[in-house]
């Protein structure tokens, strides 16, 4: 694996050592506990170092985030805060080194208050730097199913698109979208029982078809160790069902599963159907 896709860990093993490197020299200018200082200036030094490593990384992973459609002024933003807190840390590391080559001097006081302020400086720099990180990750999908060069990673992006995106279509009103979206997820991933549970939902809450919802939930194979997907799959029938108005048959999906698996919630279903009821 290169250094790119090594970029979150690394990143995040710099916060840490920067965080508590500067929480330990502000400590360390109480006087006490004597082991303060010189961890504070192991941790800051370890810091300034691993911020370089942290920067490099990141220039590696930056060139198939920065080419999604809309993602690069946030990929520019992002690096920009990296390298103005690499060039903070390197100035706290090298304080760190003055005050370890002065340290049986009076002057050592003043280099470790510096480097306290210096520190704070470089927290709100690592703060500012990880916010803009996770505004690239979390807003922009950047690196998200490309970090790691695997095939599948990107395929759980796609898979995950549809879905968002056709929850949003669903809630916006446009249930032909969602529709639409969790068809086309189908035809694409045809062999994975969620998708195609999802595509069967929609057939009921989108497309308000139930015999058709019906018909294709009978063809998933869901897998029979599976506790939840089972679940899943008997609510589904026993909506579709329920929808087309046969309890009895929603009334046997449910039973089916609940001899395998007890489930409270499932069992209250049931005998809320059995009461002619349309909810527990």
């Amino acid at each position: 694996m290169n250094i790119a896709a090594l970029h979150p860990q690394i990143v995040h093993f710099t916060i840490v050592l920067v965080i508590i490197g500067v929480a330990f020299r502000l400590v360390s200018l109480l006087g006490r506990p004597a082991f303060a200082g010189p961890a504070a200036a192991t941790l800051l030094i370890l810091a300034a170092a691993s911020s370089v490593v942290s920067v490099r990384s990141g220039t590696a992973a930056h060139g198939p985030v920065e080419r999604a459609p809309g993602a690069r002024p946030a990929v520019m933003e992002h690096e920009e805060w990296g390298e103005r807190t690499q060039t903070v840390l390197l100035i706290l590391g090298a304080i760190e080194l003055v005050g370890l080559a002065l340290r049986k001097s009076p002057k050592a006081k003043i280099v470790h208050a510096l480097s306290a302020v210096v520190g704070l400086v470089a927290v709100f720099a690592v703060y500012e730097t990880g916010e803009h990180g996770g505004e690239l990750v979390y807003a922009y999908a950047g690196g998200v199913g490309i970090r790691s060069g695997d095939p599948q990673d990107v395929e759980r992006l796609l898979k995950a698109g549809y879905y968002q995106q056709a929850l949003a279509d669903r809630r916006a009103g446009n249930a032909t979208g969602a529709a639409t979206l969790f068809t086309e997820a189908a035809r694409r991933f045809p062999s994975d029982p969620e998708v195609l549970m999802l595509a069967a939902q929609s057939l009921l809450v989108d497309q308000k078809n139930p015999r058709g919802a019906i018909d294709a939930l009978a063809a998933v194979k869901v897998p029979t160790d599976n506790r939840f997907m089972r679940f899943q799959h008997a609510t589904l029938q026993a909506d579709a069902f329920e929808a087309a108005g046969q309890k009895d048959a929603a009334i046997d999906a449910l039973q089916k599963v609940v001899e395998v698996f007890p489930n409270p919630r499932i069992q209250q279903r049931i005998d809320a159907l059995k009461r002619g009821s349309t909810s527990p």
